[in-house]
């Protein structure tokens, strides 16, 4: 049995319902969406956050219908924001498939994602799950906002630490925060478990997006060896803030350069690849990876005992130890 199926085992019966649920909540009378409906539900993906949010009722008291509508809601706002950014990122592929928008074009992808979020906003008005949507719709708003914040800061290959905890808690660790709490909440939980479920899968999140940010320097991929995607991408991670906020003010100015107007140049992506490597960075993304993979441990200690308990921890483990 593979650590994921370990993971998802004490609520898998849950989650082969949630997939019929959940496949019923996107149909269409519309022939077209119908269609598109379909490609996604085909491509979907380990379903990490419908877990979190089953594991984290599980946990705390029980999976109810509202835990299906919660999962549900996070899934289709999730997929409609990935339908968008594919759009705005002009990308053609996601998870080995062609996007939305690789298939049929801007104006219906985004049409699509459109379709999606009302979707996702109706299924909580009609079963007045008004407590989960708001869970919800502000972890979107926050989505948002990271986004923004990274277009910002970006264009001069300029900020601090803190700043980049700011935007990675945004695009990444709020949904994954949202799912828990969202979960907690359709258990049952009162007003202190909800927020100690969305610290929880706040840390997660966290440590989900600096193992990433590592990927990218070949630590723990599967392949081992640095892609430099992130930097071709003009993408800022952690070890190279690091890194750049450490450097010679004549290195970092050559590196800067290098990654605003080389970023196509394999051979020079590769100097600021080993310059990163030598710094430091990636044993300082590592330790600042683990203190919140501590952190989110800790904070399970206030809930109950149980299989649901063991999957969550065996989850964060999942998280930092995972190859891709």
């Amino acid at each position: 049995m593979s650590v994921l199926d370990q993971i998802k085992a004490p609520v898998k019966s849950e989650m082969t319902e949630f997939e019929a649920k959940f496949r019923a909540s996107m149909k269409s009378r519309v022939s077209l969406l119908d269609k598109i409906m379909h490609y996604i539900i085909k491509r979907k993906g380990k379903q990490m956050r419908p877990l979190f949010v089953f594991l984290t009722a599980k946990m705390n008291g029980g999976i109810t219908e509202s835990t299906y509508t919660a999962a549900s809601l996070i899934e289709l706002l999730h997929t409609a924001t990935l339908v968008h950014d594919d759009v705005v990122d002009v990308s053609y592929e996601r998870r080995g498939f062609f996007s939305i928008n690789a298939l049929w074009k801007n104006k219906i992808a985004v049409l699509v994602g459109d379709y999606l979020l009302s979707r996702g906003l109706l299924l909580a008005i009609n079963n007045e799950e008004f407590a989960i949507l708001k869970i919800v719709a502000n972890a979107v708003k926050e989505m948002s906002e990271g986004e923004l914040l990274q277009m910002e800061k970006t264009r001069n290959l300029n900020f601090d630490e803190s700043i980049y905890y700011d935007i990675i808690r945004q695009k990444t660790a709020t949904l994954i925060a949202a799912c828990c709490a969202s979960g907690v909440a359709s258990s049952g939980g009162d007003k202190d478990m909800i927020e100690m479920a969305r610290l929880f899968g706040n840390d997660v999140g966290m440590a989900f997006q600096l193992k990433d940010d590592l990927f990218d320097f070949g630590e723990g991929s599967k392949i081992g060896k640095p892609t430099g995607i992130d930097i071709k991408e003009k993408k800022m991670t952690l070890p190279m803030i690091y890194a750049l906020n450490n450097a010679p003010k004549s290195e970092r100015k050559k590196y800067i350069n290098i990654i605003k107007n080389h970023n196509e140049n394999s051979k020079k992506v590769n100097e600021v690849i080993q310059y990163v490597l030598k710094s430091g960075g990636i044993e300082h993304t590592t330790a600042k990876m683990m203190e919140y993979t501590e952190s989110a441990k800790k904070r399970l200690l206030e809930f109950p005992d149980g299989e649901a308990k063991e999957s969550l921890l065996l989850m964060v483990d999942y998280t930092i130890n995972r190859q891709k």
